[in-house]
Order: structure tokens, then sequence, then C-alpha cells
């Protein structure tokens, strides 16, 4: 790919077996569920604690499969680069947070930001979302960065049990 060029990518959901098999670190299994192909990464130890959220979420759940955590699938390339998706369906006061994060084999060309447009994009046509949320730690500054040029704005500080202490960032969903 052109490094000028954004990547073309689709947030493609997975489902509960997908799910229950990255969490249990089995790619074989998760790519027999996955409706795109999955490279070893996926079912690595780094991403297994999200993948076993989801899939309790999921299994508690089932509609939320539609919204939570993703593959970022390269259209141009097929290829799965990263996740993405939201947290979960819109909240009783219409708040969607995504979430995010790039193969370290695929970052630095664009996916996080096509995968971020991907996910407010979404959200904008969904008449129940009101607003989007973003979570970043406060050593992240490419993350704040890139949150930044899309309208977010801080408004607070939450402790997250795995993360450690993350800035609130939060925008309208229908931003200009």
């Amino acid at each position: 790919m052109d490094r000028t060029e954004s990547p073309a990518v689709r947030i493609v959901h997975l489902d509960g077996p997908a799910f229950q098999a990255l969490a249990a670190g089995d790619l074989a299994a998760a790519n027999t569920a996955s409706p795109v192909p999955l490279p070893a990464y996926f079912a690595g130890p780094d991403w297994r604690g999200v993948w076993l959220r989801r899939s309790r979420q999921v299994e508690e759940d089932p509609g939320s499969a539609a919204w939570v955590t993703g593959v970022i699938w390269d259209v141009r390339r097929e290829l799965a680069t990263g996740r993405a998706g939201y947290h979960g369906p819109p909240d009783d006061s219409g708040m969607v947070e995504i979430g995010y994060a790039v193969d370290p084999a695929h970052r630095r060309r664009g996916y996080a930001r096509a995968a971020l447009e991907a996910l407010l994009q979404r959200a904008a046509r969904e008449p129940r979302v009101r607003t989007v949320r973003v979570t970043i730690s406060p050593d992240n500054t490419a993350s704040y960065r890139l949150a930044a040029q899309y309208g977010f704005a801080e408004v607070g500080e939450q402790w997250d049990d795995e993360d450690g202490l993350e800035i609130i960032y939060e925008r309208p969903a229908n931003h200009p």
C-alpha cells in the first residue's frame, strides 16, 4: 500500500464462537468461526483479555455482537490489521464508547484513523447514538492527537483496573 493512500477498511463483526476461540488462544478454531482470516497476533496473549470480555458479553447479550469489537479489515489487501468496535450498544443516554488497536505489524499506516472514521460514521447513522466516547491513557499521545483531530474534548478521567488512569474524551455523534 502506498503510504500516502488511506486504507479502505470495514469493521467485520465476530460472534461468540470466534470470541471464545480467540480468548482461548485457538487460532485454528477462531479462523473456522471468523468470516475473515485472522493472523496469529489476534490469538496471542496481548488481546486475550479483550476477547474474553467480549465472549462473556455476547454470551449474556447476543445482540451486542453487532456492536462490540470486530476486525479492522483492509478491503483492498484482504487483510486483518487490527481490532475495533464499541464497548457495547448505546447506553440509556445514547453514549457509545469506542476502542481500537492495530496489530504491531501494521501500525503507522493509517489503520487506526480509518477504523476511527468507520466507527464515527456508523455512530452518526445510528439514531440512538448521541455521544461518542473514547478513553486514552495519559501517556498515549498518538491516540490523543488522533482523537483531537475528530473533535473529541476532555470531559474527565477514570481508573480502569486493566489499563490504569484514563482520560475520558467525548464528542457529539453528529459532529461535523
